[in-house]
């Protein structure tokens, strides 16, 4: 068995904000011993450090701007930039196009602007972005959620995980998931909008396992649960659309992929 399988680490996978014992969307990447903090949502960058330090991390990948997918980049720029961590370059981070600019108008302080760059090597996303971060390969594509948003396939060893990030259901989130060994696909709606509600901007627990059943995953795993939402209700939901595993990103939880495809 490879001895660095892709692996995911759920930090957390809350709504709009943080519970007590569940931080917002944050997850670990790893493989081939290459680590990837995918999304920074509030209160993750304090478990993640139970995997891997801020000097030891590869990269930062951001599906959208939305504070409960990237609001810990900010506490994340004071410890790479004025506290213990040390790193011999900045740290990469691939983020929606303006997140740099994002990121200064909320930490400048004066006239001068706050030198994100020295702490992020930053990446704009766009649709059909390519990466090499060590032994991962990372896909991202865009998605339907009203403003820039992304979702990304990471690949290592012959397998392979799809994170979906906010979106509702799009034909580019299944193209990209296509035949993936684990879809991570958020569930936050209880039940579709009416029309004088904006539109719909995320899946339903029923249209997570549309997806993934129309991308032939070989599992799903639900986040970013609604909280009108139980869990179990969460897998329920899904399982009556989709007929592989379904589990859900309990904050702790690691989902192995192991060996070859």
């Amino acid at each position: 068995m490879d001895s660095h399988p892709l692996s995911l680490t759920v930090l957390g996978s809350a709504t709009p904000y943080p519970g007590p014992d569940n931080p917002c969307s944050g997850y670990l990447v790893s493989g081939g011993g290459t680590r990837v903090w995918m999304d920074a949502g509030t209160g993750t960058l304090g478990p993640l450090q139970r995997y891997v330090g801020l000097g030891e991390l590869d990269a930062v990948w951001i599906s959208h701007l939305h504070a409960d997918h990237s609001a810990d980049l900010l506490t994340a720029y004071y410890g790479l930039l004025f506290a213990d961590v040390e790193r011999a370059a900045p740290l990469p981070l691939f983020g929606p196009p303006g997140v740099a600019d994002r990121l200064a108008g909320f930490l400048t302080n004066g006239a001068a602007r706050s030198p994100v760059e020295s702490a992020f090597a930053v990446h704009e996303l766009h649709d059909g972005h390519r990466a090499r971060i060590g032994a991962l390969a990372l896909t991202s594509s865009a998605v339907a959620h009203g403003m820039p948003a992304f979702a990304v396939r990471v690949e290592a060893g012959g397998r392979s995980l799809v994170y979906s990030g906010d979106t509702a259901p799009c034909t580019a989130l299944t193209a990209l998931a296509e035949g993936c060994d684990l879809l991570l696909c958020e569930a936050e709606s209880a039940g579709r909008p009416s029309p004088d509600e904006g539109g719909h901007l995320h899946h339903t627990p029923e249209e997570a396992g549309t997806t993934a059943a129309a991308a032939r995953a070989g599992r799903l795993v639900v986040t970013h649960v609604g909280r009108g939402l139980t869990p179990d209700e969460a897998v329920s939901r899904a399982s009556a659309h989709y007929a592989g595993p379904v589990d859900h990103a309990a904050p702790g939880t690691v989902f192995t992929l192991a060996g070859p495809a």
